[in-house]
């Protein structure tokens, strides 16, 4: 069976694990810091905040950023659910903008248009997605959104380690800060780096980061600056000069979104060896590249990109379904990616309706993402090409 994507779980990711279980701390304990350092390095941010998966990481984002009820925020209709639902949980409006049918990216021209149909402050923010591995360039969204005065939050959950050249010629990787407010990233097993379940949040602004320690841990903070009770309350006596050890303030409706020590440490070994799981990535990336560019049954994505993470590879394929049976049938499960949001039966319920996003409608009519990931062999990747050219050669 090949699937397609897959967790690769060394003996090394066992044995960290193994000795988290056996420290002091299962949770709240210093792994997570150690975790935390280790991945803001990785992607160039100051600060980097582990949570409990990437759907709590795109809550808190939204929740740190004071989206309010009827705040409109602009996003893509081709990704999970999730890069639109956290405008919802805090009851803004999704507002879907087309993809480019070239990168499958979300469509700054499209974005522009929305905002150009609209009096300034229409719009409070943009959630592009570093869809498929690929990085949006940032750059070009925080020209666009500095002149509306509207916040990013770069959705980087495919693309750990991918980057994009800016105007200077600089790599900016994804996360890093420079032009998104906020970044998130997924810790799936079927991401680049796998802790079972998890997320971090990464950031540059010091402010927006001490929101999101509280809002992770039910609104709570245990930082004395903080505090807005008394000494003399806090002690529960007449005086004191410091606070309590025992002391801590809930100051605002937060959540239990953290992480576990055991999964840190699963995501610290597996952090260790990132960079070599993305150039296997994109070495599988090339194989497929030139084994289906210029066939006529087939649009297949451009020759290895630079800075492509490679979470998926996808075609856009005649004959979709046919196909996906028939890779069934010989035991390869590839998947689609995705169904577009706007299409769901929640927001159509909302109003969106066939024929909103054309671009996004009809590259969900013929993608097909093939197994990507770094345990998979020459043989398979050969065998997965050699199917799919019988099931063409068949008909």
């Amino acid at each position: 069976m090949i699937p397609y994507g897959k967790q690769n779980i060394t003996q090394q990711d066992i044995d960290e694990v193994i000795n988290a279980l056996k420290s002091d701390y299962l949770t709240q304990g210093p792994k997570i810091k150690e975790f935390e350092n280790a991945f803001a390095s990785y992607v160039g941010s100051k600060y980097a905040l582990a949570v409990a998966n990437g759907t709590a990481a795109l809550h808190l984002c939204t929740l740190a950023l004071q989206v309010q009820p009827g705040d409109k925020v602009i996003t893509t209709p081709i990704t999970f659910a999730a890069s639109a639902n956290c405008v919802k949980y805090c009851g803004g409006e999704v507002v879907f903008a087309d993809i480019n049918p070239e990168t499958y990216l979300l469509d700054i021209v499209k974005v522009k248009e929305l905002l150009l149909s609209s009096p300034k402050g229409t719009y409070s923010g943009i959630i592009p997605v570093d869809f498929a591995g690929k990085a949006v360039n940032l750059e070009e969204f925080r020209e666009l959104a500095d002149e509306y005065g509207l916040w990013i939050i770069e959705d980087s959950c495919h693309a750990p380690g991918g980057f994009f050249v800016d105007s200077s010629n600089n790599s900016q990787s994804c996360g890093n800060g420079n032009f998104a407010d906020l970044a998130i990233f997924s810790f799936h097993p079927v991401k680049h780096i796998a802790c079972g379940e998890g997320g971090m949040i990464t950031t540059n602004n010091p402010e927006i980061y001490a929101k999101l320690l509280m809002l992770r841990s039910h609104g709570i903070t245990k930082n004395d600056e903080f505090y807005t009770n008394t000494l003399d309350f806090a002690n529960g006596t007449s005086k004191a000069e410091t606070y309590p050890g025992w002391y801590m303030e809930m100051q605002t409706l937060g959540y239990n979104y953290r992480l576990t020590d055991f999964q840190a440490s699963l995501g610290i070994s597996q952090l260790n060896r990132a960079e070599d799981g993305i150039q296997k990535r994109r070495e599988i990336a090339g194989k497929y590249f030139t084994a289906f560019n210029k066939k006529d049954f087939v649009i297949s994505q451009s020759g290895v990109v630079k800075g492509h993470a490679y979470h998926l590879y996808i075609l856009e394929v005649q004959d979709r379904l046919a196909l996906y049976n028939y890779l069934k049938e010989h035991n390869i499960f590839a998947q689609i990616h995705y169904i577009p949001c706007h299409l769901m039966p929640y927001y159509r319920n909302l109003g969106w309706k066939e024929g909103d996003m054309p671009n996004a409608e009809s590259y969900y009519k013929h993608c097909i993402s093939l197994p990507m990931y770094p345990t998979l062999t020459e043989d398979e990747q050969q065998y997965v090409i050699d199917t799919i050219f019988q099931f063409y050669e068949n008909r």
